[in-house]
C-alpha cells in the first residue's frame, strides 16, 4: 500500500493517456513555424491556459520549469534580484521546504539578511507575527500554502494582506495544495509541482503576476518568457495540465473521503499505540496527510518495518529523511523529532487498506520498542473514555443523524461518548461541524461494524458541555 503521496503521487490515468498522445503529436520544437512545430505550440499553449485557469492567473504569467524545487529557487532569486534596490531582506516561515532554506542561506552568504517567522505547536504561523518582520528593506516574503510534513494549512490570505500593505511581494509555495484545494488569493509569485498532483515528474510551475518586478538570475533565453532557459518538455507539460484538470474535477468527492480516512488514523493511532502524539493542526490541514510521533522509536527503523509489512510511508522530513538531520519542521513546532511517521494517502486509497495499517501498526511499534525493556501503559481498548451511547442513524439522510445526536447526547454524562452510525456521506462533514458549533469534541471516525452496524461509519462524539 502506497501511503506517501506527499512525496509524489502515483501517475494519474489521464496523465498517462495524455502523455502517450502528446509523444505522437507534440514531439516537435514549439518555437518552429513548420506544421509539427505549430502543432506542438498549440498543445503547449493549451496546457498553459489550463494551468493558468487552475491557479487563477493569466496564461502569460505561467512558466514551466524542470521541477517544483527549481520553480521555488528561480522565483525567489528572480524576485530578490528584481527588488534589489529596495533591499536585501528576506522573510520566510520556519517550516518552509528545503528549497526555500537553501536560497535563504545563499542570500545571507551574499550579504543579505533573513528573518524567520516562528510557528505554533500545530505548525502554523501567526499572521501578525509574520507582518511584524516586514521592513522597509524587505525584498521578498515566502510562505507555503500548506506544510509538506504535517499538512497544516497556512493563513496565506491574511499574510498576503499584510504584505500588500507593506508593498512586499509574496511568493507562495503551493506544491502540496494545487489540485487538492483552492489556490489561496493574494500571491505575487506562486510555485507548484506536477508530480504532487498526479502529473509526470519533471514539470514545475512558476507563476509571476504582471507588475511584479522579476529579473532572471540566469543568462537570457527566449523561452518561457525569459524566466526558464532551455527546451521545454511539451508531452510532459500536456500530461501535467490534463491531470490537473482531472484531479480538480475529482477533488471535492475525493477530499471528503480521504479526510474521513485521515480522521480515523488521527483518532485511533493514539488509542492503539501508547506514547504517541499526532502532530499538525487538527482542523486547518490538508485532507490527505497525517503525521504522528512515537516516543522511544527510531522513525527509520519503524519505516523499514512498515515497508516489510507492505506499507510505503515517510519518516521525518520529506526532503532530508535520507540524512541524519532532524526535521527542521518538527523542531520548529517544538514536537518530538524522533519516531516520526507521515502517512499521506493518494486518491483511491481503500478503507480496507487503512484498516490493515491500523491493525499492523501497534504490533510493529511494540516490536521496535521491545529491546528497550520499557514498561509502557496498554492502549485504551475503546475509541474514547466514558459511557457509550450508540445512535443508529443508518438509512437516514442528513440532517437526521445530526438531529438524533443533538436530541440524545444528553443521555451520557460529561466525558461520555456517542457513536452515531450513519451511511450518508454528508454526516462526515455535518457531525464535526455541529461539534464545533456546540462545544462538543469530535473524536473521529471508525467502522460502523465496531459498534454493531452492518454498513457505513461510526462518528464518535465526546460530550464536553451540557
Amino acid at each position: 500500500m502506497y501511503f506517501d503521496a506527499a512525496s509524489t503521487a502515483p501517475l494519474h490515468p489521464v496523465a498517462r493517456q495524455a502523455l502517450t498522445a502528446a509523444l505522437d503529436e507534440g514531439w516537435a520544437d514549439p518555437a518552429r513555424l513548420y506544421r509539427s512545430g505549430r502543432q506542438a505550440r498549440m498543445l503547449l499553449d493549451a496546457a498553459r491556459e489550463t494551468v493558468a485557469e487552475a491557479l487563477g492567473a493569466r496564461a502569460d504569467e505561467i512558466a514551466f520549469t524542470a521541477s517544483g524545487t527549481q520553480a521555488v529557487q528561480l522565483g525567489m532569486l528572480g524576485a530578490l534580484a528584481g527588488h534589489r534596490r529596495r533591499g536585501g531582506h528576506l522573510v520566510h516561515s520556519a517550516v518552509e521546504h528545503s528549497s526555500v532554506l537553501h536560497v535563504a542561506e545563499r542570500q545571507e552568504a551574499g550579504g543579505g539578511t533573513v528573518s524567520v517567522a516562528p510557528v505554533d505547536r500545530g505548525g502554523r504561523v501567526d499572521p501578525d507575527v509574520f507582518a511584524a518582520l516586514l521592513r522597509a528593506d524587505t525584498a521578498l516574503a515566502v510562505l507555503q500554502s500548506a506544510n509538506h510534513e504535517v499538512g497544516t494549512v497556512q493563513p496565506v490570505g491574511e499574510v498576503a494582506g499584510h504584505c500588500r500593505e507593506a508593498g512586499v511581494p509574496l511568493l507562495v509555495d503551493a506544491a502540496q495544495s494545487v489540485g487538492r484545494v483552492d489556490v489561496p488569493a493574494g500571491w505575487s509569485l506562486l510555485t507548484a509541482s506536477a508530480h504532487k498532483w498526479g502529473g509526470p515528474p519533471g514539470v514545475g510551475v512558476l507563476a509571476v503576476r504582471k507588475g511584479v518586478r522579476y529579473a532572471s538570475p540566469l543568462p537570457a533565453d527566449e523561452r518561457e518568457g525569459g524566466r526558464v532557459p532551455g527546451y521545454v518538455n511539451v508531452p510532459a507539460i500536456v500530461a501535467a495540465a490534463a491531470s490537473l484538470r482531472a484531479v480538480r474535477a475529482e477533488a471535492v468527492r475525493e477530499n471528503a473521503r480521504l479526510h474521513a480516512l485521515v480522521e480515523r488514523i488521527r483518532a485511533r493511532v493514539p488509542q492503539l499505540v501508547p506514547e504517541v502524539e499526532v502532530v499538525g493542526d487538527p482542523v486547518r490541514r490538508l485532507p490527505h496527510i497525517v503525521t504522528f510521533s512515537c516516543l522511544y522509536v527510531d522513525g527509520e527503523v519503524l519505516l523499514t518495518e512498515l515497508d516489510r509489512a507492505g506499507f510505503a510511508v515517510s519518516s521525518g522530513s520529506s526532503c532530508t529523511s535520507s540524512t541524519l538531520t532532524p526535521s527542521h519542521v518538527l523542531a520548529a513546532m517544538g514536537v518530538l523529532t524522533e519516531g516520526n511517521v507521515r502517512v499521506s494517502l493518494p486518491p483511491g486509497t481503500a478503507e480496507a487498506d487503512v484498516e490493515r495499517f491500523l491493525t499492523v501498526l501497534p504490533e510493529l511499534v511494540a516490536g521496535v520498542r521491545a529491546p528497550l525493556g520499557l514498561d509502557l501503559p496498554a492502549p485504551e481498548p475503546e475509541p474514547a473514555a466514558g459511557p457509550l451511547l450508540v445512535i443508529d442513524a443508518l438509512g437516514k439522510r442528513c440532517p437526521l443523524p445530526v438531529i438524533e445526536l443533538a436530541k440524545r447526547i444528553g443521555e451520557v454524562p460529561e466525558g461520555g461518548t456517542v457513536a452515531v452510525l450513519a451511511d450518508d456521506e454528508a454526516a462526515r462533514l455535518d457531525i464535526p461541524a455541529w461539534c464545533g458549533m456546540r462545544g462538543q469534541e469530535y473524536a473521529g471516525e471508525a467502522p460502523a461494524a465496531d459498534y454493531g452496524g452492518d454498513r457505513g461509519s461510526a462518528y464518535l462524539v465526546v460530550r464536553r458541555t451540557t
